[in-house]
């Protein structure tokens, strides 16, 4: 009988120590990093944003390549060469390239192991793999009614029914993993360790923070959570720093942030 992966993986690795891992380590042979992860604008990309995480919650060395987007550049495709989809995320490993944030994440389970990523039980892995996938596939009202912007906040922003109906379900899901797996284990996360699910889901607690969409108490906690985690602190903190024009995601009523 094969055992389950998660059992023949061996000892649970340790979770990450302070800020700053994943960005130094081991150089390759031409003198860079054995991967490097291709982003876009900090401030806006959500999906570059779930890779990096990914990237960082892996431990693995890497380093960080930001392609400004819209810029001559991009635009005029120079700056997508590289990109099979000519999009942001792209990993690349060791001249391979994987693209797509999910697709990152799940790569990078397979290199630095499941357990840093995914619940071990397999009811809470069932339902983190669901959530993953919810989120990778869905809540298109909430992700174009509120794009990602961490230089601004909108106090007066009205959402649509259908944005909130995203947020009811996302806040559903939220205390559904929180109630069965999250809570008991004395960790703070959906499932007890910070994982996927909370990469996945970590560019809704920008929008939610951002746009001042209203959800309960416990929901606002894991926002909170999520925000203050030290790799999120680390990207704000990059992103606060950006200043590339870009127009594309303008909402009526943000102010620059204080």
């Amino acid at each position: 009988m094969i055992a389950p992966l998660w059992q023949a993986e061996g000892p649970t690795p340790s979770l990450a120590p302070a800020a700053r891992l994943g960005d130094v380590g081991p150089i390759s042979e031409n003198g860079s990093f054995a991967m490097k992860i291709i982003i876009g604008n900090r401030n806006y990309s959500s999906w570059s944003l779930r890779g990096w995480l990914a990237a960082k919650q892996s431990l693995l060395p890497f380093e960080t390549e930001l392609r400004v987007m819209d810029s001559p550049e991009w635009l005029s495709g120079e700056a997508k060469k590289d990109m099979p989809s000519g999009k942001v995320p792209v990993l690349w490993d060791h001249g391979e390239a994987i693209w797509d944030s999910f697709a990152i994440l799940l790569y990078l389970a397979d290199k630095a192991g499941h357990d840093r990523f995914w619940p071990r039980d397999p009811q809470a892995r069932a339902l983190a793999y669901a959530m993953c996938a919810e989120m990778h596939s869905g809540f298109t009202a909430l992700r174009g009614g509120c794009p990602m912007d961490l230089q601004h906040h909108a106090p007066s922003f009205a959402p649509t029914p259908e944005i909130m109906a995203d947020v009811a379900r996302i806040e559903a899901l939220w205390d559904e993993a929180l109630a069965r797996f999250g809570e008991d284990t004395g960790e703070p996360w959906l499932f007890g360790r910070f994982g996927a699910a909370d990469i996945m889901f970590a560019p809704v607690c920008t929008r939610i923070d951002t746009y001042h969409l209203p959800v309960g108490d416990k929901a606002q906690a894991y926002v909170q959570r999520v925000l203050a985690h030290p790799f999120m602190a680390e990207w704000r903190a990059e992103a606060l720093q950006e200043s590339f024009p870009f127009t594309r995601y303008a909402i009526p009523g943000m102010e620059k942030r204080r």
